[in-house]
């Protein structure tokens, strides 16, 4: 191990990588009880998850974050990656793949209680999830080294509970199962994305948390171990989960200042007539619809919106004006 790898994982606190497989390994010792267990604290946790969600509770959620089983294989993965072992790579993502399997199945189940679907578009457990940014995936590299080292150091053990708390798992899945069955396909999807953005980030995180602590050439890791391809792995991992991700941010970004210059426009644009007001911006791919009322009903001339519009927002971007009763004016 290097000085800073002992700095950061000192060898009286360091866990061998029996103890490490052990506790990491699905497969591996008392395979009976630990799957069994694993089985029954997923099916709570999302349980736990889908109940929050359809009672929009933080706190009902935040307990089946702190059951957090899925953490387990999916830190798995990493040891396998960084030690060689394929079987043990395998047998994770197999878990992993059943767990999202059984949470899903779940939330299709619940997903009945759900008066309608457009109760979904308020709930906050559900819109936090259905949008993943960059900044969700840095949270959860964050969340993947605490959880790396703190498996690791035995004097961190304790971390662990609020690593779980930090990380976001069986809710997204549980969303997944709940939207999917009320048709939201795409919030479904969205939901999905930040499920597996987190399983990468931990991925990535984990494996090199347990390369600097130097695994990959403990006696029990495979010949075939080494740096150079557990890196290799990293890099590809952060180049997959990243890209869509950032892109997703910038786009948010974008929407929601257009958003705010098209608010701004059109009440510029409606500023002569009398009671006249601007709602929300809603969008449909890359069309904007604005909301407005008048005390009469008519609107100035669209060319003038047009003209203010056309220096705020790209000319490819649609709007469109709702003045109500089914009225709608296509500004460009």
């Amino acid at each position: 191990m290097s000085r800073l790898s002992q700095t950061l994982i000192p060898q009286v606190q360091r866990q061998s990588v029996e103890e490490l497989t052990d506790a990491l390994d699905l497969g591996y010792g008392d395979k009976v009880s630990k799957r069994t267990g694993f089985m029954i604290m997923l099916t709570l946790a999302g349980l736990i998850a889908i109940a929050g969600v359809l009672t929009d509770s933080t706190a009902t959620v935040i307990g089946a974050m702190i059951i957090a089983p899925l953490g387990t294989p999916i830190l798995g993965i990493g040891l396998g990656i960084v030690t060689g072992h394929l079987s043990l790579v395998i047998r994770s993502i197999l878990w992993v793949v059943i767990g999202l399997a059984v949470v899903v199945a779940l939330g299709l189940m619940f997903s009945v209680f759900v008066a309608t679907p457009e109760s979904l578009a308020t709930n906050s457990q559900v819109t936090g999830r259905t949008s993943p940014s960059l900044m969700d995936l840095i949270a959860a590299l964050a969340t993947g080294f605490a959880g790396g080292f703190a498996m690791c150091r035995k004097d961190l053990s304790a971390v662990l509970p609020g690593v779980a708390i930090s990380i976001s798992l069986v809710p997204p899945l549980g969303v997944v199962g709940v939207c999917a069955g009320q048709g939201l396909w795409a919030d479904a999807l969205g939901a999905l994305v930040l499920f597996l953005s987190n399983v990468l980030a931990l991925v990535i995180a984990g494996t090199i948390v347990f390369t600097m602590g130097g695994y990959a050439r403990e006696p029990g890791s495979s010949r075939t171990a080494n740096r150079r391809r557990a890196y290799t792995v990293v890099t590809v991992l952060a180049v997959v989960v990243a890209l869509p991700l950032a892109a997703n941010s910038v786009a948010t970004i974008a929407l929601a200042r257009w958003s705010v210059a098209i608010q701004t426009l059109t009440t510029q644009w409606l500023d002569t007539e009398d009671g006249a007001r601007v709602y929300d911006v809603t969008w449909s791919g890359a069309t904007a619809t604005v909301e407005v009322t008048t005390d009469d009903g008519e609107v100035p001339p669209v060319a003038d919106l047009e003209e203010l519009l056309s220096t705020a927002i790209p000319s490819w971007v649609g709007v469109v004006v709702d003045v109500g009763l089914g009225n709608e004016i296509t500004v460009q």
